[in-house]
């Protein structure tokens, strides 16, 4: 089979694709002919060295996967060749198969195509997460969504609105803000142009935002702390914009907040019976229509840097998915 393969840390260009042997599942474990994997900014930065998690080589990138049963260990009873299945993962997907544990392992509903099964276990999963599990967002609330146009902001803002809450989404240009818009956004902020501080609290009738969901760190971190509600819940998710911010602690104090941090991957290894029960009902907000994948771009795997390329210039809107 062929595979995506990072076989040291460094550059995206460094990244080779190889035939490398067929796989073979132990006895709890199913093997999946990969139809689609979803790529997200982890993958951009797990390449490079640069993630909480560091793979050993060689391994391949991508865990949104989508695809179908090939074959299945003795003990595996809820799973049979030619399913179609969907499977979270932290690395593994950009390949034409992929070994997974069987219980991690998910059927497709019918309605589902691989391109939006492929575009749901990561970003609605952690969407999900941080929004329910994490912030017990309320359907009076105010969520802000930085990074807004991106794979997980535009989970945030479906789920903020299937939850019932006003959102306002935030990006870097008016093309993202109007797909945020289109998205279900109730208003949006342009943070390269507009005091996001000031702006929030206008929106909020200087209430500030109840919950605040941010992928996106660097310097937009603490002026969308500086407009959270009283008793408002700062969601960490990452730091796609570079750097990691060094949060003032007295604006936890002076706004009685909570800074909450959001890691799918651990959650995911954790609390595999929450995950189960979260990810349950994302199927069925999917087969509601209360959630859409949105698809910025579908590439073969052979164009598996170029579109990672796409993602690091912050040139997504939505989702890109890779299709072996």
């Amino acid at each position: 089979m062929k595979a995506v393969l990072c076989k040291s840390f460094g550059l995206i260009n460094n990244l080779v694709i190889e035939d490398i042997p067929d796989l073979t599942p132990d006895k709890d474990e199913v093997v999946i002919n990969v139809k689609a994997c979803g790529l997200n900014f982890p993958d951009t930065l797990i390449v490079q060295g640069k993630y909480q998690f560091k793979p050993e080589f060689p391994f391949s990138p991508g865990g949104e996967i989508s695809g179908i049963v090939k074959e299945i260990g003795v003990d595996v009873k809820h799973l049979n060749v030619g399913d179609k299945v969907m499977y979270g993962s932290v690395f593994g997907g950009f390949a034409e198969e992929v070994k997974a544990k069987a219980k991690d392992v998910f059927k497709m509903p019918p309605t589902m195509d691989f391109t939006t099964a492929a575009s749901s276990m990561l970003t609605y999963g952690t969407s999900y997460h941080a929004l329910v599990n994490r912030a017990n967002l309320l359907s009076d609330e105010t969520l802000l969504v930085l990074g807004a146009a991106g794979g997980v902001g535009t989970a945030a803002i479906q789920i903020g609105k299937a939850l019932g809450a006003t959102v306002i989404a935030a990006a870097s240009t008016d093309e993202k803000l109007e797909f945020c818009k289109e998205n279900g956004a109730d208003f949006t902020i342009n943070y390269s142009t507009e005091d996001l501080k000031n702006r929030v609290k206008e929106l909020t009738n200087g209430k500030g935002a109840n919950v605040i969901y941010d992928p996106v760190g660097d310097k937009f971190s603490e002026p969308a702390l500086r407009a959270i509600a009283w008793k408002g819940r700062y969601l960490v998710i990452g730091f796609a914009a570079g750097e990691i911010p060094k949060i003032p602690l007295n604006l936890v104090l002076l706004k009685g907040c909570q800074i909450v941090g959001v890691f799918w991957g651990a959650f995911f290894k954790n609390e595999p019976q929450q995950y189960i029960k979260n990810f349950e009902i994302i199927v069925k907000w999917f087969a509601q229509g209360k959630l859409k994948a949105r698809i910025h771009g579908e590439y073969p795997l052979e164009n598996v840097v170029e579109a990672m390329r796409t993602m690091i210039n912050k040139e997504v809107k939505g989702k890109i998915v890779l299709i072996p």
